[in-house]
Parts: C-alpha cells; structure tokens; sequence
C-alpha cells in the first residue's frame, strides 16, 4: 500500500505568478517563534525542468494518538496537514494524482480510507484548512487514488517529501504515525 502522489511535467512554461512564488509558502499568520506551535510549518521542493515544484503544510504530531481512522476519520476529507490547507505549487502544467493542472498554486487534501485514499487536488490554495465543505469542494480541480501502507515505523511529525524519479516525474510521499 504506498502513498504516493505523482508530478508529471506535460510542458515547461514557468508560472510568472506575482501573488505568491514558489519560494513562499502561504500562512495566516506569521509566528515569530515556531517552537510555539503545536503543528509547525513546513515545506518541501524539487527541482524539476526550469521549475522547482514545492509543497507547503501543517506538520501535527501524533503524541500518543491514534491517528488514522480515530484522529483523521476514515471517509471523511482530510487537510493532510494542519492549520492552512496543504499547498502545491507548480511552475509548469503538470498532472498531479493524475489530475491535469495549469502552473500555479492549489491546495490538496485526501479522503482517507484503509487501503486507497483519494486526492483531491483544489484551485483554492490561500485557505484555511479546515472545514473542507461544500464552498471548498465547488473549487476541486480533480481527483486521483493513491494506495496507502503501513510503515515499519512509526512517524510522530507528519512528514511530505517529493523524490524525482526521471527528469520530468516525482513522487510525493506523506507519512505520518503508521501510515505511509
């Protein structure tokens, strides 16, 4: 069961966005000292092309909690993250869960299940996380799948990483508490 989201480049034409590049991650507020927050932010990035490809996210901690189906309910749209809804930004159209994007910024978030998780890819990427209601899902972009596992270990800080796989392909993989 691997959890994983795929970036393919179809083209690269840079975003020339000006509300938010890709060296800048969104949040609400700007906390002067992180250590304070329960659910630090985060990021992660990959060159790809003529681009660099970054995620941005709430990174909770498990702290003896179980998690995936109590804390995070089966079947029900997840941030995947915490606080500010779980951003990607691309520089080049791109497919991303399978899903077909022009360059710019979105959110994500999941539909956990067991086995399979769906991924939902959002045109609304300045948002606060929660609730993933009728208002944000008239914004959805797309949807793709993604298989979920369990990990040898466990994870206590929810962790995004992006891994290239060829020139023009990577992997993002989230983990967190038993759950890859």
């Amino acid at each position: 069961l691997a959890f994983a989201v795929v970036l393919v480049a179809a083209r690269r034409a840079p975003d020339r966005s000006l509300t938010q590049g890709a060296d800048a991650c969104w949040f609400q507020d700007k906390p002067t000292d992180l250590s304070k927050i329960a659910s630090p932010p985060d990021s992660a990035s990959i060159a790809m092309g003529d681009g660099v490809v970054k995620v941005c996210y709430g990174s909770p901690r498990v702290k003896g909690r179980p998690i995936m189906g109590k804390l995070v309910p089966y079947g029900a749209p997840w941030r995947m993250g915490a606080n500010e809804a779980t951003a990607i930004h691309v520089p080049f159209r791109a497919r991303i869960a399978g899903v077909d994007v022009e360059p710019g910024w979105y959110s994500i978030y999941a539909i956990p299940n067991e086995k399979q998780w769906q991924i939902v890819v959002n045109s609304d990427a300045q948002r606060w996380g929660i609730p993933i209601d009728a208002k944000v899902r008239a914004k959805d972009v797309g949807t793709g799948r993604a298989a979920a596992e369990h990990t040898a270990k466990p994870v206590e800080n929810l962790t995004i990483s992006l891994k290239a796989t060829s020139p023009t392909l990577a992997t993002m993989t989230i983990e967190w508490s038993d759950t890859r």
